[in-house]
């Protein structure tokens, strides 16, 4: 039989509120045992007393909620106990359920995990499931209620598709060569093998934006020793998170923080002065600086307002399509409007924090240009990507086979590619497909 499973399903700790869910085919009956009472209405809050069935001993007063199959998060028969939150109410009703027969504590995901086998959800919703939990920005949330509504699941189901009604043309012309088939089948499934290659290079072709949603975008500030690169980490982040010196060279390592920038994640990091290095520890601070400009999504190449005219060389090398240039120190002088490799560049002082919120302006629009689209489903794990790459390589290839059953096998494998995103690998209903397409009336 399989067991009735139950876990709290807020946060530990102390709270006003904790709710513990259960779930299985004897959640009903932990609703009576405990309440003493006959089920509640289904989707429908009540008020009962809470009691440990073996010495009758009062645990709390709370609501109770009853959702019976299949109309629950897990497709089984659910309950859920609303009690005061307090570490004893909540040991007290987990110790009481644990003594039921069939009843066992819910592994890590097991809720989600009985969600998707009972089909109330693929595996990306499940996944955005896990990454709404998780979500700390605003971008971060629309991300993932737009994956768990389906969005991206929709997607890549519509091209499983299309690929199994190619393949069940491909397997017509092989298995049915005499039948009075239309002319050209094998011609009619090139366009569309051509088109959802096309259409999985651009969804694979999106910078990484969703998977950076979920982990971080990553903005490094470059420049000079003495440039004040430390200073401005410590202004946009509102705390001392670097040293800073008059001393030339004082960062030698990476000094990250993470912010939340107009509702996106972002982890923004200082790095050692770029210069020509005096020591060996200097040097590989300069390495690792560098290092992450090649890695970051954005860069800050920050410049030392009262050295203008002159740029040092350095900072100059690394700005790019993907830097914003920064005249820092404005305080002490005022900078004349000017661009630098075509970047104009924006004026500020760390330290009186003219300028700043100018350029979190800038940066934030940059962030949600280059991250965000709306309407256009992002990719937001490595797997998703992984079993894509693997479909576009097995449509290229049935592209080019030489036979219709070669060419025929690789389209089999792009839709089990696109099966495990979702976590449908079967393709049973092709039989259904070429019933439909090519038996009717027959």
């Amino acid at each position: 039989m399989i067991p009735t499973i139950f876990a709290p399903a807020t946060a530990p700790g102390r709270g006003g509120v904790a709710i513990v869910r259960v779930s299985g085919p004897r959640a009903g009956d932990a609703l009576t045992i405990l309440t003493g009472r006959r089920l509640p209405a289904p989707r429908t809050a009540a008020v009962a007393r809470l009691a440990d069935p073996r010495s009758g001993e009062f645990l709390d007063h709370g609501l109770v909620l009853w959702f019976p199959a299949p109309r629950s998060f897990t497709g089984e028969d659910v309950a859920e106990f609303h009690v005061h939150g307090g570490r004893a109410v909540v040991a007290g009703l987990i110790d009481a359920l644990s003594a039921l027969e069939g009843f066992r504590i819910a592994e890590p995901g097991e809720f989600s995990r009985r969600g998707f086998e009972n089909g109330k959800f693929d595996l990306t919703a499940a996944e955005a499931i896990a990454d709404l939990v998780d979500a700390e920005t605003s971008a971060q949330r629309r991300q993932a209620l737009r994956q768990m509504e389906g969005e991206l699941g929709r997607l890549y189901e519509d091209w499983r598709h299309r690929l199994t009604h190619a393949l069940a043309h491909l397997e017509a012309d092989i298995d049915f060569p005499d039948e009075d088939l239309p002319e050209g089948v094998s011609d009619q499934v090139r366009p569309v093998l051509e088109s959802l290659i096309a259409g999985l290079r651009t969804h694979l072709d999106d910078k990484r934006r969703g998977e950076r949603l979920r982990d971080g975008i990553h903005i490094a500030i470059l420049g000079a020793p003495n440039a004040g690169k430390s200073s401005l980490l410590n202004a946009l982040a509102r705390r001392e998170a670097a040293i800073v010196s008059e001393r030339a060279g004082t960062t030698r390592d990476v000094v990250e923080v993470h912010l939340d920038l107009g509702g996106y994640p972002v982890v923004l990091a200082d790095t050692a002065g770029l210069r020509e290095a005096a020591d060996e520890i200097e040097s590989e601070g300069i390495r690792r600086a560098l290092a992450r400009a090649a890695q970051a999504d954005l860069k800050l190449a920050v410049f030392d307002a009262t050295s203008l005219p002159d740029l040092d060389p350095q900072t100059l090398a690394v700005v790019d399509e993907d830097a914003l240039v920064v005249l820092n120190k404005c305080d002490r002088v005022a900078p004349p409007e000017m661009t630098v490799e075509g970047r104009v560049a924006l004026a500020v002082s760390a330290v009186t924090g003219d300028g700043l919120a100018k350029l979190l302006e800038k940066l934030t629009a940059e962030v949600a240009r280059r991250f965000e689209a709306p309407g256009v489903p992002a990719l937001t794990r490595a797997r998703h990507r992984s079993a894509l790459e693997e479909c576009v390589r097995s449509l290229e290839r049935a592209l080019s086979a030489p036979l219709p059953e070669l060419a025929a096998e690789d389209v089999r494998i792009a839709i089990r590619a696109l099966g495990r995103i979702t976590g449908r690998v079967d393709v049973e209903d092709l039989l259904d497909v070429i019933f439909r397409d090519f038996c009717i009336g027959k």
